[in-house]
C-alpha cells in the first residue's frame, strides 16, 4: 500500500473541445514508487487525461498539483521542468541514428557549447541502459536494427536523461511479442523500484494486473473506479471499464481509510 503526499496529483479536472466534454472532474493520485494503469474504452479520455499532465493540452477546470502544489503547465516543456517525462506510442525514434543519437537528441552533450562530446554521450548511455538492466547489442548500432521491444525500451530510457519523477507511459507494449513485453514490463518495474511514479496506459489487462499497484478506471471522460491492485480481481476492473458497475470503488475505499470494510 502507498502512502504520504502524491508527487503528481489530479483534482477536479475537466476539459472540453467545443461541444465535447472529454474530461469531467477527474481525480488521480500518483506517488513515488507507484505504477498507476490508467484503463478505459477508446473515447474514455485516457488520451486527452495524458496530454492534459504533458502540457499539450490545458485542462478548463480544476487542479494539477506537483508535490502538493497547484502547478499551471502550458506546454510540455513545463512538464519536462516540472519532472514529468512522457513516451508516446509512436515512440518518435531516429531510425538513422544510433542509440546513443536518440538518447541525447535536442539534450547534446557539448564542449563549450559547440561540439558534441561523443564521449561523454556514449560513456552516460552505457550508465544509463546498465542501471536499468537494458541489454542492447552496442550503444551504437542504428535504432532501425532494433527489435520492438529493444526500441521501446529506448525510448522509455531516453525519457530519464532529465531525471523525472514520474514516467508516463502510453500503450508501451502494444504490438509486441511476448518476449518483448516482458522485456518492457521488468523495466516498468524496475522504474518504480528506483522510486519513480510510473503512470501505464494500457488495453491489456495481463499487463496492467502484472505490473499495477494502483487501477484507475476512465469511462465518458470521469472516474469510474480506484482500485488498489492488491486487493480487486480482473473482473471487477473490467465491470467498471465497460459500466457494468458505477464508481466500482474510491480511491479511499480502495485503501481502507474509511475503517473496516
Amino acid at each position: 500500500m502507498v502512502t504520504g503526499e502524491p508527487v503528481l496529483a489530479l483534482r477536479g479536472v475537466s476539459k472540453r473541445f467545443g461541444a465535447v466534454q472529454a474530461l469531467t472532474d477527474v481525480e488521480m493520485e500518483v506517488h513515488a514508487g507507484e505504477v498507476v494503469a490508467l484503463v478505459g474504452d477508446n473515447g474514455a479520455g485516457k488520451s486527452t487525461l495524458v496530454k492534459s499532465i504533458a502540457g499539450v493540452h490545458q485542462p478548463d477546470d480544476g487542479d494539477i498539483e506537483w508535490g502538493g502544489r497547484a502547478v499551471t503547465i502550458h506546454r510540455p516543456q513545463d512538464a519536462q521542468h516540472l519532472g514529468i517525462a512522457t513516451v508516446y506510442q509512436d515512440l518518435a525514434l531516429c531510425d538513422n541514428l544510433d542509440v546513443v543519437g536518440n538518447l541525447f537528441l535536442g539534450r547534446e552533450i557539448r564542449h563549450f557549447g559547440v561540439v558534441l562530446d561523443e564521449v561523454a554521450m556514449e560513456r552516460r548511455s552505457r550508465e544509463l541502459l546498465d542501471t536499468l538492466s537494458i541489454r542492447i547489442p552496442s550503444v551504437r548500432i542504428p535504432i532501425a536494427s532494433l527489435s520492438g521491444g529493444q526500441r521501446q525500451v529506448v525510448a522509455i530510457a531516453r525519457a530519464l536523461i532529465g531525471s523525472p519523477k514520474v514516467v508516463m507511459l502510453d500503450e508501451p507494449t502494444a504490438a509486441l511479442g511476448v518476449e518483448q513485453t516482458a522485456q518492457v514490463l521488468d523495466l516498468v518495474e524496475r522504474l518504480r523500484d528506483q522510486g519513480l511514479g510510473v503512470i501505464l496506459i494500457s488495453h491489456n489487462m495481463a499487463d496492467v494486473m502484472a505490473v499495477a499497484d494502483t487501477v484507475v478506471v476512465l469511462r465518458l471522460g470521469r472516474n469510474n473506479g480506484v482500485f488498489d491492485k492488491s486487493s480487486t480481481n480482473q473482473e471487477q476492473i473490467i465491470s467498471a471499464i465497460t459500466g457494468a458497475t458505477d464508481n466500482a470503488v474510491t480511491r479511499r475505499q480502495a485503501r481502507g481509510t474509511e475503517g473496516p470494510q
